[in-house]
């Protein structure tokens, strides 16, 4: 559920034999109950074994993506899409996020180019190739029109492999606690008939197959190659329970899936959007030099809109049903589910548009992630902001109080600390110092912070990483992944 555009792990380099060569390793902890035997939680972090396909250790790591719930995501340096954590008999999000293994093995697709980022929702997943094209796969509501890869004479190894793993889908779609809503609305499509004709394109024997093991009218997608106007290339994605951003290498936001609660951005409750849909962000038109407009929904006291500054996005986040963005100049804007505060308005209505967030005006906002409930952000300056939900303390205040606008962290634990990288997972949230520590906290049923207990934390609390040094984090539903470095 990270959506910020994730810098790479730096370092690995071989420019001088005087040079300390440093070796990037994956740590995992939380929930994956295909990591240990008996599926018990990871209390503490763990390294991920190195795959023999994708090299040889101390090279092969290049980010981190966080996963979904029950397996994990990764990137390799050849840019191999890697997953593991997952089993065959918990009816985990592989029922319909495709084939996740237990261990650690290059993700199946239809394609040879190199994978740059990967997210991943409840039920779907999505990646981005160098050349800037977006795959993604899943529950098919997440799953916009476009050509479907995996068919009888595409991919049937992938499809039957995936299907063998289907015995029933999700009965939860949000969390334990709080489920969503099937979508039954109305449905757009920015192409007509033309896409929603090749939205069909399935084979009728793969749609019986999936029938007779699913139960189900709500199918899983393989992946597929998602249909963007000609020219768009994408730059990074984000994946909520049931929707998801694309940023474009202009600055661009689309969006796609479930809309119910304005997540999309889109100025109404559209139950599902089939197609990928502009997400108006700051203007119609984007990129540098562009001029920059009013943002719908938000008003200063005496009613007037506020302008918001930048002209185009850079960063984007998902949350369970809500929404962010981070333009060029700073300004966070939020959309859709408001319910705890998580869009940080100061008030727990949803915001159907972008709305830029006005307590933080003034602010240089850097990184923006998003949990179910609850939204964590980072300025320039290192410091953390957060607003939402904060049941099992994941704003990291001390208590356990929503806060409907944006709260600076004054944690002494963070004290001359200056944060770089911030990422959440559904009740979560872990964040990394630009001098390499990890810190965590909120729901800890499964270890997810890594501390070595069960114990929630209601303030950010350090993660012990022996001799390395971190450099990206990215949590998934229940689990947490580290990137870090270490001389070999």
């Amino acid at each position: 559920m990270n959506g910020k555009a994730i810098e790479g792990g730096g370092g690995g380099g071989e420019a001088s034999s005087l040079e300390v060569v440093k070796e990037r390793l994956v740590f995992m902890w939380g929930y994956l109950p295909g990591a240990l035997p008996q599926r018990t939680p990871l209390l503490t972090p763990m390294v991920v074994r190195v795959p023999p396909s994708v090299g040889s250790a101390g090279y092969s790591w290049k980010d981190v993506c966080g996963g979904g719930c029950g397996f994990a995501m990764a990137i390799s340096e050849s840019g191999k899409l890697i997953t593991w954590g997952s089993t065959d008999d918990l009816g985990q999000s592989y029922v319909t996020s495709g084939k996740h293994g237990e261990t650690p093995e290059p993700f199946p697709l239809p394609t040879e180019a190199a994978i740059v980022k990967a997210a991943a929702g409840w039920a779907h997943c999505i990646s981005v190739t160098d050349g800037g094209e977006v795959y993604t796969w899943g529950w098919k509501e997440c799953v916009p029109s476009g050509k479907i890869f995996g068919g009888p004479s595409v991919g049937g190894n992938l499809e039957k492999d995936i299907l063998e793993r289907q015995n029933s889908l999700l009965t939860e779609q949000v969390s334990p606690h709080s489920q969503g809503s099937r979508s039954t609305g109305a449905t757009v499509s920015s192409t007509g008939a033309e896409e929603n004709t090749k939205r069909r394109k399935i084979s009728s024997s793969k749609q019986a197959a999936e029938s007779s093991l699913s139960g189900d009218d709500t199918l899983t997608a393989f992946p597929c190659l998602v249909t963007l106007n000609p020219g768009v290339r994408i730059a990074s994605v984000a994946a909520g329970g049931r929707h998801t951003l694309a940023l474009s290498d202009i600055g661009q936001v689309w969006g796609w899936g479930y809309g119910g609660e304005g997540q999309l951005g889109l100025g109404s409750r559209i139950r599902m959007v089939s197609s990928p849909h502009p997400v108006p962000c700051i203007d119609s038109s984007y990129g540098k030099g562009k001029s920059i407009a009013l943002t719908r929904g938000s008003m200063n006291s005496e009613g007037q809109g506020l302008r918001v500054p930048g002209s185009y996005v850079k960063k984007i986040a998902c949350g369970g049903r809500h929404s962010a963005v981070i333009t060029d100049a700073g300004a966070l804007l939020t959309f859709g589910w408001g319910l705890y505060g998580q869009c940080g308005q100061g008030s727990t209505d949803d915001e159907l548009s972008p709305a830029c967030v006005s307590s933080l005006l003034g602010i240089q906002i850097e990184g923006v992630a998003a949990g179910l409930w609850h939204t964590v952000c980072t300025s320039a300056d290192g410091d953390v902001y957060a607003f939402g939900g904060n049941q099992f303390g994941q704003l990291g205040t001390g208590g356990d109080q929503a806060e409907t606008l944006p709260r600076l962290l004054d944690s002494p634990s963070l004290d001359n600390m200056h944060v770089k990288n911030v990422s959440c997972g559904a009740r979560h949230t872990a964040v990394i110092t630009d001098d390499g520590k990890v810190f965590c906290w909120g729901w800890n049923k499964y270890g997810q912070l890594g501390l070595g207990d069960v114990i929630d934390r209601n303030i950010p609390s350090q993660v012990t990483i022996d001799d390395c040094v971190a450099k990206n984090v990215a949590c998934g539903w229940w689990h947490t992944l580290l990137l870090a470095e270490s001389p070999t």
